[in-house]
Order: structure tokens, then C-alpha cells, then sequence
């Protein structure tokens, strides 16, 4: 190995090209500072870009046009727009998608003189890392500043034979190279939840298995309980609170034994269940960094500072909420505290969460559990895409919306949407929470039509009607419905939408 000793002192050294590092080297190139990112892998982009956010989102949306998945409501549950799919279809949008994505990081690093290095860091001391490179070169590199943005791996236990082919990780399913006719997947989070909808579009035969009773925790009840019967009506099996007892391979095919003496087969296995901090190479032993036993890194929530005041860590390597969006905000908030620039003053209260699942469920604010439990007098109103003429006109079978406000003030105070669009649908429903809007909002404004978004109308006169003391300022819905010729002169006026 040969070392060479760098010339210059970086104000800032970004280790990972992820979300977060991305952009903490990105705001502080904007400072005027001198910035030096290391990549592990070839290209940048981190996790998300390679085997994480990016390729599944990708063969989420690939999986749905080639299977015609958005059009069965109209023509039956044997549409298909391509008969026979191959690994080979669902890899292709993927390659080009990431290239495109490298090509956009590439130049931004390059228009703001970001230097990159492809290595594998290592920390000598508080202000020096070592990268090796591929060929076994290794530089020295000092820095007033670092960031750490390594994110995550899969989780992989002893107890799992792992091959590569028929049993996999979270990491090795977006590299298939057939498609199964059946599969396993173990782990019912966002990861696992996700991989088995989108492959269950495409009719494999999907078994999901997780040790505790319930899934998706932190979504809304009656959301997840909408969700669930969507699975269930493809024929995918839910095996709640069932704990794997052992794991073998007959041949190629996987074989799970689960508590209650039963088992699973499958053509194929996808351990999905968890992942950990990619920490192991960094040598934070040398800087007086300890992590848990997940590999994450704890930082003070406001500034996103470890223990060590000038080293900062971002992203999934500090665990949760491990959102892509809220790992970029992260990393500016890093990058603007560490020279001291004004900025935010930590991050967002309240942000959205997206399950990119068959169909998607995304999330904002207070569910009804929490609601409740917090004592606060509610209402709920509920709307159903099927009942919006979008949603006939797309053939919506399923999908809802729930919107839950306060009787006291009428403020919204939690959105939640499963169905087709739901991530792009829950912004409305961020800008009115976190404005701290009413319930007015959705009963006095005009939504295009015809459109999903109609659904919060409709929710939030679903509510009206069932909240006990409707404020006088609110308009009534009985109104759509009278002849205007008997209108009085001192009637509330009718909204603007008819909720029939």
C-alpha cells in the first residue's frame, strides 16, 4: 500500500454520497467551503440510489406498466400489457434510471467544485481519515469538519442461508435474474411490505412472515386494516405473529419453519427484516464514537452533533425516521450549524411518510390512536376514490382518504391515504397541517374536478356532518341540495363542491 499525504485541509469531509451527504456537502459547497466527499462504492449515490429508494421505486413502477396493473379495473384481473415478463424487463428502466440519476449528482458535485473520491474511509484520528482505494492505494485526507453519511446494509444473520439466487437480502432483490412463481419474504416492515405488494402485482405467489401481531405501527389503524385486505384479496398470506424457528434449502428451494409447527415453501426467500449502520469499517473506536447494536450513531436531535462536537452524522445511520426526504433536510441543517450559518431551527415537526407499496400509503401528522389518547375531542371523515368521478374514470376499485380534525378548533390534526397517488395526494394535506389550517380550508376552497384531490372535500364534509356543534362559519351541506328558489336570505351558503 502506498500513502500519499494531501496537500490541503478541507474545511468539510462528507463521507457517503447518499441523501444526507449529498446534501451537507451541497449547502456547505454553497458556503464557499471546501468540500471533499467519499464514496465507498464506484459511482456516488449511496444506498438510496443503487439498492435502496431508487431501483425499488423504479421496479414498483415498472412492475405496474407492464403488468397493466392501473387498468384491471377496467378490464378484469387478467389484463396484462406484456404476457410474458422477464428479469431482464424489470432491470432495464432500472439502469436507466440510475444513470441518469449519477449523471444529475455528478454534474451538480462538478458545478459546485465538490471534489469526490472513491474509497473505503477510516479514521486515524479526529481530523484525519485515511480512504483506500480499489487498487490498494491509500490517501490521507484532514478536514476541520466531517459529516458522516454512510447509511445502512442489510441485516444478515447466521441463522440465514444466504446464496445470492434463492435466498436473498434487501440489497440482492433488485439483481434477480428470474422471476420466481412463488416467493417468501420475512419481515413485514416498510422494506418487506413494499417488496411483497409489488410482486404480488405480478402474481407471484407472496407469503409474508413476521414475528409480532400487527404491521405497519406507526400508519393509522384503519389504514393498515384497509391495506391488509387489499393483500389479502390478491391472495398474498399473512403470517402474523409467527417467529421463524429455522431456515434450509432443498435443492434451491427455500424452506421456513415457523412457530406453531408450520412451514413455507417458496421458490424464493427475501430476508427483509431490518438493516444495519454501515459503521464496521469507519474506525470511530479512534475518535471516541461507540454505536448500538443496530451500527448507528447517536447525535444530539437539533444539530445532529456526536459526541464528538466537529463530527456530525446524518441519514439512516442515526436510525430513525431513516426517510430519504427528511435525510437531506438532515444534512443541511448539519452543514449550516457546523459553520455557523443561520438555518433551520431543527428539523420539521411534522413531515409525511410514504409506503411505496401496491397501492401506496402515506401518512402525515396524528392518527386516531394517538388522538385519542391524547384527549383531544376529534372527528374523522372518510372518503373513498371509488365514490370521485377520477376514480371512475380510472377504475379505482379501492383507496381512501381519512382526515381527522379537532371539534374544539376544527383544526386538522392527521391525513392519512391509502390508494393510487397517495404520496403525491398527502402534500396538500402537509401544507394545510402545518399551517395549522381548519377544516374551512377543504369545506370554502375549489379543487379541480375531476381529480383525486377531491377526496379531501368530500372527507372533510364527512366530518362536518358527524361533528356534534359545527362552528356558524361552516357551511352546510344540506344547502347542495335545495331548490335555490327556496333559499332564504340568512341561509349558510352551499359548498362549493355538491358532496353528493
Amino acid at each position: 500500500m502506498s500513502y500519499v499525504t494531501p496537500q490541503i485541509t478541507y474545511d468539510v469531509i462528507v463521507i457517503g454520497s447518499g441523501p444526507g451527504g449529498r446534501r451537507a456537502a451541497m449547502q456547505s459547497a454553497k458556503l464557499g467551503k471546501s468540500v471533499l466527499v467519499v464514496e465507498k462504492n464506484r459511482r456516488v449515490g449511496g444506498v438510496c440510489l443503487h439498492t435502496g429508494t431508487i431501483p425499488s421505486k423504479t421496479l414498483r413502477e415498472t412492475v405496474l406498466n407492464l403488468t397493466g396493473w392501473r387498468e384491471r379495473g377496467f378490464y378484469g384481473r387478467s389484463y396484462r400489457v406484456k404476457k410474458d415478463i422477464r428479469a431482464y424487463d424489470l432491470l432495464a428502466r432500472q439502469h436507466k434510471t440510475l444513470d441518469h440519476e449519477v449523471d444529475v449528482l455528478e454534474h451538480q458535485f462538478q458545478r459546485n467544485s465538490v471534489r469526490t473520491v472513491c474509497g473505503t474511509a477510516r479514521f486515524l484520528d479526529t481530523s484525519r481519515i485515511e480512504v483506500e482505494t480499489e487498487m490498494g492505494e491509500v490517501d490521507i485526507y484532514r478536514a476541520e469538519r466531517f459529516v458522516i453519511a454512510v447509511g445502512t446494509v442489510p441485516f444478515r444473520p447466521s441463522y440465514v442461508p444466504f446464496n445470492g439466487v434463492t435466498v436473498l437480502d434487501t440489497d440482492d432483490i433488485i439483481q434477480i435474474d428470474h422471476i420466481p412463481r412463488s416467493m417468501a419474504i420475512i419481515g413485514a416492515g416498510v422494506i418487506g411490505i413494499e417488496y411483497a405488494s409489488i410482486f404480488s402485482a405480478l402474481d407471484v405467489q407472496v407469503t409474508l412472515i413476521e414475528p409480532r401481531a400487527t404491521i405497519l405501527d406507526f400508519v393509522d389503524s384503519e389504514i393498515v386494516a384497509e391495506f391488509m385486505h387489499e393483500l389479502r384479496d390478491r391472495g398474498v398470506a399473512l403470517r402474523l405473529n409467527s417467529t421463524v424457528e429455522q431456515i434450509s434449502v432443498a435443492g434451491t428451494r427455500p424452506i421456513i419453519s415457523i412457530s406453531g409447527g408450520r412451514t413455507v415453501h417458496a421458490d424464493m426467500l427475501l430476508f427483509a427484516a431490518g438493516r444495519v449502520g454501515a459503521t464496521k469499517d469507519l474506525n470511530l473506536e479512534a475518535i471516541g464514537l461507540s454505536v448500538d447494536h443496530r451500527g448507528r450513531i447517536a447525535v444530539e436531535p437539533e444539530t445532529y452533533q456526536t459526541a464528538v462536537p466537529h463530527i456530525y452524522a446524518v441519514g439512516d445511520v442515526i436510525g430513525f425516521p431513516s426517510l430519504a426526504s427528511t435525510s437531506m433536510e438532515q444534512g443541511r441543517i448539519a452543514a449550516c450549524h457546523a459553520f455557523d450559518v443561520p438555518g433551520p431551527s431543527g428539523p420539521p415537526q411534522s413531515f409525511p411518510y410514504g409506503v411505496y407499496s401496491v397501492p401506496e400509503i402515506s401518512t402525515i401528522g396524528m392518527s386516531e390512536k394517538e388522538v385519542a389518547e391524547r384527549g383531544i375531542p376529534y372527528e374523522c371523515g372518510i372518503a373513498r376514490f371509488r365514490e370521485t368521478s377520477r376514480g371512475q374514470i380510472m377504475g379505482l376499485q379501492s383507496g381512501m382518504m381519512k382526515l381527522i380534525f379537532s371539534i374544539k378548533t376544527g383544526r386538522l390534526l392527521g391525513c392519512h391515504i391509502v390508494g393510487e397517488g397517495a404520496t403525491e395526494l398527502i402534500h396538500i394535506g402537509q401544507a394545510v397541517l402545518n399551517l395549522k389550517g381548519t377544516i374551512d380550508f377543504f369545506l370554502d376552497n375549489t379543487f379541480n374536478y375531476p381529480t383525486l384531490a377531491e377526496a379531501y372535500k368530500v372527507a372533510a364534509l364527512d366530518a362536518w356532518n358527524r361533528m356534534a356543534a359545527p362552528r356558524a362559519s361552516s357551511p352546510s351541506p344540506q344547502d347542495c341540495f335545495r331548490n335555490p328558489k327556496e333559499k332564504q336570505s340568512g341561509s349558510p351558503k352551499a359548498p362549493a363542491v355538491c358532496p353528493c
